[in-house]
Formats: structure tokens, sequence, C-alpha cells
């Protein structure tokens, strides 16, 4: 008689390295998530107090008019400064599947799927909310998709300092694949005019850039001619811009070469570029961006209750806060019911629940397609606006209260942990799994 398979464990306690790279990176994007909801912040006080100078500085347009790039600075920070961010993803992104952790398909497999169970259900809850309403409300479904790194993980850093790192892990991997589909939804279906030469001709540019890096050549004076040569194609070409970050990042190499001293060596030129360039992602071109896209003339409490009446806004926040929560703990539930897994046991439900809510704060990617859907400075898109700061607050202190809660609980193991080290500095609990 054969012996059944063993059961594999959700959100398992992944590698040490992996656990101090997770570390690290949380306390990057806390510095990150300070700076965005302090650009925020400003935003709304200005566009709140003096309005028109405001939408005068975020209007004023500059740049080349011969190259098609005389833009306005709101542009330029979603179209340019954006670009930036999704580079710092693509490179994330890869690192995880070819050198992290979720090399492993099983335990790539669960963020993925969450990802698009993230996604697909405040699609969902949007489209039910607005079915009927007729115009153009239906252009905004893809609005409450997206999950905000940077404040996510902000929150996470702050309330969930104990919790466990597979948690982390699940929701920056659950971010990031969140973004890459993010950016291609906004590929397909928000680009309205497509001319196929220059996207055709962004890919001379990007093949020498990966022809660079793979050959480790990083001297910057040629790649960043090369990135923003295939910027400038891209953005020619209808596509969004920020698809170009992500091509790029895609190419850069993980691992480092046998002739470099191969894995063994130390980190791979991505790790590097990410070092490199994340500081410039999280510390000025999201905040950038956000104090651009982010002020909206509310006008008090019956301009809140006004935008909040449109069933726009109440799809978004209903996707952000509910879509969410049950797209993100739904598939994560249906993953452990449906094939031979188990949640981990030293986490709970409970735990699944808090990141799932935490998922919905949306704030950079879903402002940047609320004004792809419906065109900046419109009135619609002042209510996008509202309802995506308002869905995102409300997420971020449920998915506070819940996570805060859980903290006290896996201190002590945590302190366990810390007892338990042997001189080499790694907790015997990572060596034993390994």
């Amino acid at each position: 008689m054969s012996t059944p398979p063993a059961r594999r464990a959700l959100l398992a306690r992944g590698s040490w390295s992996e656990t101090t790279r997770i570390a690290e990176v949380l306390r990057r994007e806390t510095v990150g998530g300070a700076l965005l909801l302090v650009a925020t912040v400003a935003a709304l006080v200005w566009a709140n107090l003096d309005g028109a100078s405001y939408a005068a500085l975020r209007d004023t347009v500059v740049g080349p008019e011969a190259l098609h790039l005389d833009l306005s600075l709101g542009t330029w920070a979603a179209d340019g400064l954006l670009a930036v961010f999704f580079f710092v993803v693509g490179l994330e992104l890869k690192r995880e599947f070819v050198a992290g952790d979720l090399r492993d398909p099983r335990r790539a497999a669960l963020p993925i799927l969450a990802a698009v169970g993230g996604m697909v259900a405040p699609a969902l809850v949007f489209v039910a909310v607005n079915l009927g309403t007729g115009g153009d409300a239906l252009r905004g479904w893809a609005i409450p998709t997206a999950t905000d790194i940077a404040f996510a993980l902000a929150v996470l850093a702050v309330v969930g300092r104990h919790l466990p790192t597979a948690l982390r892990t699940f929701l920056l991997t659950l971010a990031v694949v969140d973004d890459l589909l993010a950016v291609t939804v906004i590929a397909v279906f928000y680009t309205s005019d497509l001319s196929w030469w220059p996207l055709l001709g962004a890919l001379v540019p990007i093949g020498l850039f990966a022809l660079l890096v793979q050959r480790r050549i990083w001297s910057w004076w040629l790649l960043v001619p090369l990135a923003v040569a295939a910027w400038v194609l891209v953005h020619e070409s209808g596509v969004h811009a920020t698809v170009a970050g992500v091509l790029l990042g895609f190419t850069v190499p993980v691992v480092r070469s046998r002739a470099a001293g191969g894995p063994e060596a130390g980190p791979g030129l991505a790790e590097h570029l990410e070092h490199l360039v994340r500081p410039l992602s999280a510390g000025f071109a999201v905040p950038v961006f956000a104090f651009f896209a982010s002020g909206v003339t509310i006008g008090g409490a019956a301009g809140l209750r006004d935008s909040l009446a449109d069933p726009v806004a109440l799809g978004i926040v209903a996707g952000l806060v509910l879509g969410k929560t049950v797209g993100v703990l739904g598939t994560t539930y249906a993953v452990s019911r449906f094939t031979r897994a188990d949640l981990d046991p030293d986490l709970r439900w409970l735990d699944v629940l808090g990141v799932s809510v935490l998922a919905g704060i949306g704030f950079t990617v879903s402002l940047l397609i609320g004004e792809l859907a419906f065109g900046q400075g419109s009135a619609r898109d002042d209510h996008v606006k509202v309802a995506v700061l308002t869905g995102s607050l409300v997420a971020g202190l449920l998915a506070g209260l819940l996570l805060r809660s859980r903290d006290r609980a896996y201190r002590r193991i945590e302190e366990a942990d810390r007892v338990d080290l042997d001189a080499d500095g790694i907790p015997d609990a990572y060596q034993r799994d390994s």
C-alpha cells in the first residue's frame, strides 16, 4: 500500500537570504511610503487652498515639440517618472523568479494566482456597481485592480514588524505581479492609437540595452541614452511609455556569469541596478507623480459626498476594499482547498485576511489608470482621485487594525528565533528548514 504524498505548506518560511533581503526592501519602502504620503498631502492642501495655481503648475508644458514631447509636467510625471518605477518593478520581478525563493514554481504559483484573483474580483465588483450606468463609466473597470507597493509595504513595516517574512514576501511578490499585470492592461486596453513603426523601432535600443547588460557592460553613458531612446519610441507608438521600463528591467541578468565567479561571488547586475535606481524611484519619481496626480479640489464634506455619489467612485471604493480582499483571500483559500496544500502551521487565516485587505491600497497605478480612462483634469477624473484616496485609506486602516493585533502574537516567536542562534548568526529554524 503506497503512502499518499505529503501535503505542502502554503506561505512557509523562506530562506534566510530571502528573509534578510525582504527586511531591507521593507526599510527602504517605509521611507518611500513616507515621502509618498507627504507628496499626497501637499498636493491635496495646495489644490484645496489655491486650485488654480496648482492646476497651472501641473499643466505647464515643457519639452521639444519637434519630437512630440511637448508634454505637461503632470504627463511627464505619469509617462516619464513612472517608467523608472516600472523599471524597478521589472528588476524585482525577474530577480524573484530567477534567483529568489519564487524560482520554485510551487512557491511562485500562489502569489501569481492571488495577484490574478486580486485583479479579477475588484474589476467584477466595479462592473457590477456600474452596470447599466451608461456613458463611459465602464472604462474605469481596471482602476481598483492595482496594489500600491510603496504604501502597502510601508503600512506593513509600521504595524507588522514581527509578522512572518513569508507574509511580507507574499505581499511584495503579489504587488509586483499585480503591477506587471496592470501594465499589460494599460498596453492592451488603454492604447487607442497604435503606431507600429515606432513600436518596432523601440526594439532596436531595447535589444542593444539587453546586449550590453548581458555582457555586464553597465556604463551609465551607454545605458541611459538607450533607455531614453526606447522610452521615446514606445511613447511615440501610442503604447503607454511605462511599458518600456518593464521591458528594459526584464533584460537585465540576475545571476553572475561564470567569468565573474557565478552566483557564489555575490549579487548580479539586476540587484546592483536595483540598489542604484530604487532610491530614485521611491524617493523622487513616485512622490512627484503622486504630487501631480492626487491634487483634487474636494470642496469640503459636501464635495466629498458628491464625488462618492458617482457610481464610478463607489465602484472603485468597493473594488479596493471588498474586491481585493475577496480576490486575494478567496484565491489563497481555493489553492488550499483544491490542491494538496495547507496553510503553514505557523500562520493563521486571519493573517492572510489582513494582507488581503492591505492589498486594497491602490494608489500610484490606480491614479494612472484613472487618468487614462477619463482624461486628466476631467470631472470624473476628480471623482476617481477622491475614490482612490478614500478606498486606499479605508483599506489601510482596516488592515492596520487586523495586522497590529496579529503582530503581538508573533513577537514571541521572533524573540525565540533570535535566542536560537549559532555562531554564524543565522537562526537555527532557517537551517533546519533548508
